[in-house]
């Protein structure tokens, strides 16, 4: 399914998506849409406090609103926080001129 346009999901920015039951969260870095489920590894809750607010203050790393673990975007390992070594679950995406699409599992 179709999650949003790519002008939708600015450089170094994050967005939030509902497909379902399952929570989910993009990041572009570099030209490069990155997708994770929506969920800490520490507490299975949602990363963010408020919508699509999913960076650190240097916009470099994903953060854990409630803990503060961080994550690298590029592969979502988790760097610093209670749940170091564990990783946010990556999820198969792909854009194309109409957008940024999540593909089938």
């Amino acid at each position: 399914p179709l999650l949003c346009t790519s002008r939708e999901l600015p450089e170094v920015q994050g967005r939030g998506f509902q497909h379902g039951t399952l929570r989910l969260l993009a990041v572009r870095r570099a030209g490069q849409v990155y997708l994770y489920e929506n969920r800490c590894p520490h507490r299975g809750i949602p990363l963010e406090w408020q919508a699509d607010q999913f960076l650190d203050s240097s916009a470099s790393l994903i953060q854990c609103a409630s803990h503060g673990a961080l994550f690298f975007i590029e592969d979502g390992q988790c760097v610093a926080g209670p749940c170091s070594g564990q990783r946010l679950r990556a999820l198969a995406c792909h854009e194309d001129a109409t957008g940024i699409w999540l593909d089938a599992e």
